[in-house]
């Protein structure tokens, strides 16, 4: 099983600030790799680069062996590569279901001349697009909701809402930018569970950054630590978990090996 994603040795400055420095991470097919670590440790950062919203400095950026690492995000997405963010990416004075129509704007095969025009073309074209999208909503299990204003709904029914736009896009890599933020315990279970059941069902293949550990412990294959920019650790997530370094790291001072045996979950981890 080969990788969908390899991000190699790629570094990036803001002026005199490293933000990463030397970061490897590969994400197999159809896995779930989790990327966790403090705040500031440079995981958003790392999303911008594998997008093309920065340019790093140094490495490459990989997909499906090649590499992406010049193209324009627009170009990037339309590979294959789709993402949610940590604040709720959807337009507010729009219905749930037009939220959904807008994000497949990049498969619409007309102009803007035929669009205003009125063109059968266009007629046919946003019937497929709303087809769709009322069967990715009915997929999720928020198809009620299709008419519904953003306003008023759960914050967690939004961030579910988010990650069925970028399925909308038919992704085949997803990246998850802090999905259960805002989510209670009960919530971020339903939404793993949800997750698993996608991975399956859609072969998707998923990269996730993530503040709630027991959420990643359940749902993900691997797990990389980032700290100060750099990849603190690495492995399967149990063992990530009680990492001496990824305690110390969340918590600060040192932690023995002895300690992060016996270590429950780290109190206030954050993405």
């Amino acid at each position: 099983m080969g990788a969908v994603l390899e991000v190699q040795d790629t570094g990036i400055r803001f002026g005199g600030l490293v933000a990463l420095e030397g970061v490897n991470v590969t994400v197999p097919e159809w896995e779930i790799v989790g990327l966790i670590g403090p705040n500031g440790a440079g995981k958003t950062t790392l999303f911008n680069c594998i997008m093309g919203a920065y340019t790093a400095n140094t490495g490459k950026i990989i997909y499906r062996g090649r590499d992406i690492s010049l193209l324009p995000t627009h170009r990037r997405t339309a590979l294959g590569i789709g993402r949610t963010f940590q604040n709720i990416g959807l337009v507010r004075g729009l219905s749930v279901l037009e939220n959904f129509m807008v994000a497949q704007h990049s498969r619409i095969g007309y102009g803007a001349w035929g669009a205003l025009i009125g063109v059968p073309r266009s007629f046919a074209e946003e019937r497929k697009l709303k087809r769709n999208a009322l069967e990715v909503l009915d997929f999720i299990g928020l198809a009620h909701l299709a008419d519904s204003q953003l306003d008023g709904l759960p914050y967690g029914t939004l961030k579910l809402i988010e990650v069925g736009t970028v399925l909308a896009t038919d992704p085949d890599l997803l990246l998850l930018d802090e999905p259960s933020s805002g989510m209670g315990p009960d919530e971020a279970h339903e939404f793993g569970e949800r997750l698993l059941t996608l991975r399956q069902t859609l072969n998707l293949t998923v990269l996730m950054i993530e503040h709630h550990v027991p959420l990643v412990v359940n749902v993900c294959d691997y797990v990389y630590v980032l700290n100060f920019g750099k990849v603190l650790t690495e492995g399967k997530p149990q063992a990530v978990r009680n990492h001496p370094e990824v305690v110390a790291a969340y918590l600060g001072g040192e932690v023995t090996a002895d300690e992060s045996a016996s270590q429950e979950e780290p109190a206030g981890v954050t993405a």
